[in-house]
């Protein structure tokens, strides 16, 4: 009998997305990014200047903080101060190098942007929910930035999003709830960037392995729900512009 998805999507169904923009009054751009019952908010600043490395270069920066806010869990989470857990720091370079690729650098001038994505509330996908709003935050940004004069033009390339896909009982299944990858066989983390090409895949095999023809059925349809994704976004900063 095939595995049966705790809220009766199908196999290649999202869970409802909800972009609230604007949620926070002073950041360049904010948006409350709701994916099924996992909410994350994306803030995005802007400052003057570039780290050492990249001064007098005439190109900009952008980097990522993430954090779990302490009542996002069942279990309150400790709030991490001076020394960040190995997984928030990677999830944050991972939400960093996913939106840098989203960003011609040369056109922000020796500016640099933060993203910070607080996670309010977790039911799965926290990292693939804060790339995706992250994406929606900076592009409203940006357009912002061209609006006032302080860029010539949005130096945005390319739409980024992302999805998490899983493996369980020999079946692909999109975007996977916290029930659901708990009981994953294969569980991946996919970034794409204009609905089509990779940016990054994370992928594990939780017990035993996976083929390459379950690889490419598990990419198949994290695509599919990226392009829906994109769709989405588009439609959410076109509402802020």
């Amino acid at each position: 009998m095939a595995w049966q998805r705790p809220d009766a999507r199908s196999f290649d169904q999202l869970r409802p997305f909800h972009f609230e923009l604007d949620f926070t009054k002073f950041a360049k751009a904010s948006v409350l990014t709701t994916c099924g019952d996992t909410k994350v908010l994306c803030t995005v600043s802007v400052e003057e200047g570039v780290p050492p490395f990249l001064r007098n270069s005439g190109q900009g920066w952008l980097t990522a903080e993430y954090r779990m806010m302490p009542g996002s869990t069942p279990e309150r989470q400790r709030r991490e101060f001076m020394k960040l857990s190995g997984r928030t720091q990677e999830i944050q370079r991972l939400i960093g190098r996913s939106l840098r690729a989203a960003l011609d650098l040369t056109g922000l001038g020796e500016r640099t942007i933060t993203i910070d994505a607080d996670v309010l509330q977790a039911d799965g996908g926290t990292r693939t929910t804060a790339i995706t709003g992250g994406y929606v935050g900076l592009a409203i940004a940006c357009e912002r930035l061209a609006q006032e004069g302080i860029l010539e033009k949005s130096p945005i390339i390319a739409p980024v999003a992302a999805i998490s896909v899983g493996l369980i009982e020999g079946q692909a299944y999109l975007d996977l709830n916290y029930l659901e990858d708990v009981a994953a066989d294969v569980d991946f983390n996919v970034v794409m960037i204009g609905g089509k090409n990779l940016i990054e895949v994370q992928g594990t095999a939780e017990s035993g392995s996976y083929s390459r023809t379950q690889l490419n059925q598990m990419l198949d349809v994290a695509e599919t729900g990226i392009q829906a994704i994109v769709n989405l976004q588009a439609q959410a900063i076109q509402q802020a512009i």
